[in-house]
């Protein structure tokens, strides 16, 4: 048996064949602090080694799923040189959600931003509340989209609506999302989690050796773009935007609640 205990920012809740992880950082609008990054690799990793899970359901505490990564941390880091999320951390996140079998339901109970909104997509099936905004606003804190953004939403919205997302890092509302592909179904906010656990308990209690193996050869395509570009546009954000003039401004403004001054470099 899996021991989940030690999990401190993701709440792990597993009955009837469904595990159910929630990201818990509700006061912080459950952003992906190093703390969260760490686990979610981990968590990723015990959940594909569990024979008593059948399906996953990923959701979020409180009024948004998750508003991305924590920029207070990332202020810490690049000015302080705390640590925070290394090149082979965020790619290992990326690969642990893909080894994972079981199908994953993404559970969008609000707002779904930056890597969160990457991570929910990666994941198999998508229910959005209707008043979820969702988007990858990488560049807006100077980065590179560089964690997954420039693999699934090409694939989901296509190049040219992915290049307008993408480079403006506009949100788009779910319903949006909904009649572009990008997520399967948008309910109100008060049907999500009641919407996912009964799609969880179907594919729980279906064929599900037939269900894992058509999602693994289904993902055959992601896990190659995933090959293909991944390595790439994480060198790039590493190498070229993080710990930039234009990051560092970035999360200064964050902190002291300004707008920020590009400079490009």
């Amino acid at each position: 048996m899996v021991d989940y205990s030690r999990y401190t920012t993701i709440k792990v809740e597993k009955a009837d064949r469904i595990a159910v992880l929630t990201l818990n950082r509700p006061k912080e609008l459950n952003t992906i602090n190093r703390t969260m990054h760490l686990e979610l690799e981990d968590l990723f990793e015990d959940i594909s080694n569990d024979p008593e899970v059948y399906v996953v359901v990923l959701t979020g505490t409180g009024r948004v799923f998750s508003a991305g990564g924590d920029l207070k941390n990332q202020w810490q880091w690049v000015h302080e040189g705390a640590p925070y999320v290394d090149i082979q951390m965020a790619r290992k996140l990326i690969h642990n959600i893909l080894k994972v079998e079981q199908p994953i339901i993404s559970a969008l109970n609000g707002d779904t931003i930056g890597l969160a909104a990457n991570i929910a997509l990666l994941c198999d099936i998508v229910i959005a509340a209707d008043n979820a905004r969702l988007g990858d606003p990488h560049v807006h804190v100077g980065l590179v989209a560089g964690d997954s953004g420039c693999i699934i939403w090409p694939l989901l919205a296509g190049i040219p609506k992915a290049k307008e997302l993408l480079l403006t890092g506009d949100l788009i509302g779910a319903r949006d999302a909904e009649r572009l592909g990008i997520v399967n179904h948008v309910v109100p906010r008060e049907e999500v989690m009641p919407t996912a656990m009964a799609l969880a308990k179907r594919l729980a209690y279906g064929p599900t050796r037939a269900i894992r193996w058509t999602k693994q050869m289904i993902n055959k395509r992601l896990r190659d773009e995933v090959n293909l570009v991944l390595d790439a546009s994480l060198g790039l954000e590493f190498a070229e935007t993080i710990g930039r003039n234009d990051h560092k401004e970035a999360v200064s403004a964050f902190v002291q609640k300004r707008a920020p001054k590009w400079t490009g470099t």
